[in-house]
């Protein structure tokens, strides 16, 4: 018998109760749900909305449930739901004065405060592996100040720069994902319990109480958004959808660098699988896997978009689908966050492959450029001489450090002998001391900074 059949002559469907049930999702927030039932009873209580005595009996039970839940005594199962399931073990326990626990509350507010409790947690635990994934990537930066790369646009070889350089703009963006995530929790650390089903309750409620008990900073200031709102969810998806996108992006590049043709970096045999046919193959399936979970987690923001876009106020069945796009965005997350931590330490990165690539391309040309322009040349000048100088290295079959003085004397006499220096890849590297630049000392600060934010994220 359904707590809310009062009015039915007929059970339920079987067909119908088993669709209806949300328990085998939202079970996982039992500990919120009994959390927020705690602060409710006793707020009752203090309120004398019921009995203190029956009050202490129902915070003492559901205390009791919690530790028989997670000591495996007591099993989730049976019920429509996880609110519903605790409300039934409590009666179960207590009789009637277990029924009193609902008094002066709504499952519409209930299950908005269990989500965003639930949200609260698992916010800090992404956040923190954010913290620990810079960190790790920090590092590896440390010891590659001096390992020289090209900088890619288009695909096409640009400019030198170093692995430290390239790994902290992965680390910028992973610590604006923590700042994303940081802000998000501010609009789900709000209380929605006391909105009741759609227009608060005729009890004598102190929210705000609840409110403290819970560790809300506010409550929620109009009972129809207080439970028809998910805009915190929403926004949490699309935050998680940001920071798989730059996941996704390194991973890319891992993968590809890991190829025959690019030959920058070895996967560890621990984090590479093999073929079922070709002997030869070490495949970058870790990398591969988290790069095809970002497109899950895209899913995931636009079910949740979907579900909300056409619900009119308030509460809507329809909303009951907004925990299993968070849950499974969470999971998604969390898992790709710690797989790539414990793999990015085990790759081999080879340094005179990194060099090379850096040094070939014409990554000196506008190096080459910017010489001539200190020489007086204006910018566009400089810019047609090196063009020409790059045409006839094309023809020659020559890089621009392979160049002899003489050669260069052919397109500008501006060229002295300092120009052989000046376009080789440590130089050209040294010489980007500006703010946010390649330089291992630009570099060393910009590490000791981004430490110091994770360090705040654990």
């Amino acid at each position: 018998m359904k707590m809310w059949s009062g009015r039915f002559k007929a059970a339920l469907n079987e067909q119908a109760d088993t669709f209806n049930s949300s328990l085998p999702i939202d079970k996982r927030m039992y500990k919120h749900d009994i959390a927020g039932s705690i602060a409710h009873v006793t707020m009752l209580g203090e309120q004398n909305i019921i009995p203190r005595e029956d009050a202490d009996s129902i915070r003492e039970s559901l205390a009791e449930i919690l530790r028989d839940i997670e000591s495996g005594k007591t099993e989730i199962a049976g019920a429509e739901d996880i609110h519903m399931f605790v409300e039934e073990e409590l009666t179960k326990r207590l009789g009637q004065v277990g029924k009193k626990l609902h008094t002066g509350r709504s499952r519409n507010d209930q299950v908005a405060l269990d989500i965003r409790l639930y949200m609260r947690d698992a916010i800090a635990d992404i956040i923190a592996l954010l913290g620990k994934l810079i960190q790790t990537l920090c590092s590896i930066a440390e010891q590659h100040t001096d390992t020289y790369m090209p900088a890619y646009t288009h695909m096409q070889k640009a400019q030198p720069t170093t692995l430290a350089h390239h790994f902290c703009a992965y680390c910028e963006m992973f610590l604006r994902d923590a700042d994303r995530l940081s802000d998000c929790r501010k609009r789900v650390n709000v209380m929605p319990l006391g909105s009741g089903a759609c227009t608060t309750t005729s009890y004598p409620i102190n929210r705000e109480r609840v409110a403290q008990l819970l560790d809300f900073p506010r409550v929620t200031q109009n009972s129809l958004d207080g439970v028809s709102d998910r805009d915190f969810a929403a926004e949490f998806l699309s935050a998680c959808s940001i920071l798989m996108m730059h996941l996704s992006r390194f991973n890319e590049e891992i993968i590809y660098w890991a190829s025959d043709e690019f030959g920058f970096v070895t996967p560890d045999d621990a984090f590479s699988t093999g073929s079922s046919i070709m002997p030869q193959k070490k495949n970058p399936d870790m990398n591969e896997l988290i790069r095809g979970k970002t497109g899950r987690v895209f899913g995931d923001l636009v079910t949740l978009l979907t579900v909300m876009k056409g619900l009119p106020l308030a509460y809507n069945k329809d909303m009951q689908e907004d925990k299993e796009p968070v849950f499974d965005c969470e999971d998604t997350v969390k898992s790709c966050l710690t797989v790539f931590t414990a793999l990015l330490p085990t790759l081999t990165f080879h340094k005179d492959v990194l060099f090379a690539g850096a040094s070939g391309g014409y990554t000196a040309a506008t190096d080459c450029a910017d010489y001539l322009v200190k020489k007086g040349i204006p910018f566009r000048d400089a810019h047609k001489i090196v063009g020409q100088l790059v045409a006839y290295c094309c023809d020659g079959g020559k890089r621009l450090d392979m160049l002899t003085t003489d050669e260069y004397r052919l397109f500008s006499p501006q060229f002295g002998d300092d120009i052989l220096q000046v376009v080789s890849a440590p130089s050209m590297v040294a010489a980007r001391v500006v703010v946010g630049g390649p330089s291992p000392a630009t570099v060393k600060k910009e590490i000791a900074a981004l430490q110091k934010a994770a360090a705040t994220l654990l």
